[in-house]
């Protein structure tokens, strides 16, 4: 296996709406910031992948054309996933295996507040029985949620705990959408949205935009002098009827941890993708995090949910904490589709 580490991370702050730059307009400082980071310019850069969803914005390819936020003339090696970008940055790791190219750019980014999002998510669902239906994606997470507490392995309380926290944390986040400091008890004094979730449960919708830059071996030492080292990344599927599987545990998530290699040494800090509170619960149980473990100390995607690009956000803020030292060993998870159903786990460690 070829050595592969991120080497620069960049984003965007997190906003509830951007309401004055297009996608492209979005990409541009952040590409050039994280090609700054590492000291590259588009033309030393490899290959070059992207990961966004056409859904939200009502158009077919239109990830072609944030490729102008890229510069991508004279013509670029270069990919997309209809993905979150932590996928993106999975098949750059693969395509930096070869060996035939040292470097790569990952990014990735969402206006989700323009349409119906609601909606839009829904289209993740099995086409036959299910999406038919038009479930919410908060109705479902709190049908998750309700078996977690019918089952006796979560509380109310619990939820609350994980959403106070995540948005405390926020606020030594400049990037953050939402960030606040409420004790348990005020929030459980909130209202059910969709019972047994509460607002403060859910996530914020968010527009948003990250990048990182890759390299390989001797290429990543030379560029930086902590690279984030990539020690293992894998992920799986659930099987897509939800009746199928038991949503109070996510064994894709284990047996992603398992492959990574979580478990090998202990881990410092956890960015995990958990847009509904109760499901960090769950992804904390599957990882074999410790009651103690420092668990998204960024906010989470609680604090700032930019479909599509808050997995990678969570690879990202796990490889900054490494590059400037402040955590040698990590740990970053990534979700895509309903209720915990597809999800990606990777290892970050630095070199000493």
């Amino acid at each position: 296996m070829i050595d592969v580490a991120v080497i620069a991370f960049a984003q965007m702050p997190n906003v509830r709406a951007e309401t004055v730059r297009n996608e492209v307009e979005m990409l541009m400082p952040v590409i050039a910031d994280v090609r700054a980071k590492a000291g590259l310019t588009q033309a030393d850069i490899g290959f070059t992948c992207s990961g966004s969803t056409d859904y939200l914005s009502g158009q077919a390819f239109s990830f072609v054309s944030t490729l102008d936020g890229v510069a991508p003339w004279p013509p670029i090696q270069e990919s997309h996933v209809e993905m979150d970008g932590a996928w993106a940055l999975y098949e750059a790791w693969v395509k930096l295996q070869l060996g035939d190219v040292e470097t790569a750019l990952v990014y990735c980014y969402s206006k989700s507040a323009p349409g119906p999002l609601h909606e839009v998510l829904s289209r993740q669902l099995d086409p036959y029985h299910v999406a038919p239906l038009w479930p919410d994606a908060i109705s479902l997470a709190a049908l998750q949620a309700r078996m977690l507490v019918e089952a006796g392995k979560a509380t109310e309380a619990d939820f609350a705990e994980v959403a106070s926290r995540s948005r405390r944390n926020a606020l030594t986040n400049p990037n953050a959408q939402l960030a606040w400091d409420t004790a348990v008890a005020d929030l459980l004094a909130e209202p059910c949205l969709v019972d047994p979730l509460r607002r403060s449960d859910c996530p914020p919708i968010t527009d948003g935009a990250c990048a990182v830059i890759l390299a390989s071996g001797d290429r990543a030492r030379a560029l930086r002098q902590r690279p984030a080292w990539i020690r293992g990344i894998d992920h799986r599927i659930e099987p897509m009827a939800l009746g199928l599987r038991d949503l109070t545990v996510s064994h894709s998530t284990r047996t992603a941890a398992e492959r990574a290699g979580v478990g090998n040494a202990p881990v410092d800090v956890a960015e995990l993708h958990a847009p509904f509170a109760p499901q960090e619960l769950i992804l904390r149980e599957s990882l074999g995090l410790a009651d103690h473990a420092n668990v998204n100390p960024s906010g989470g995607p609680l604090a700032a949910n930019p479909v599509m690009v808050a997995g990678l956000t969570r690879i990202g803020e796990v490889a900054q904490r490494i590059m400037d030292g402040t955590a040698t060993r990590g740990v970053a998870h990534a979700t895509s589709g309903p209720c915990l159903q597809q999800n990606l786990v990777a290892v970050l460690e630095g070199e000493d």
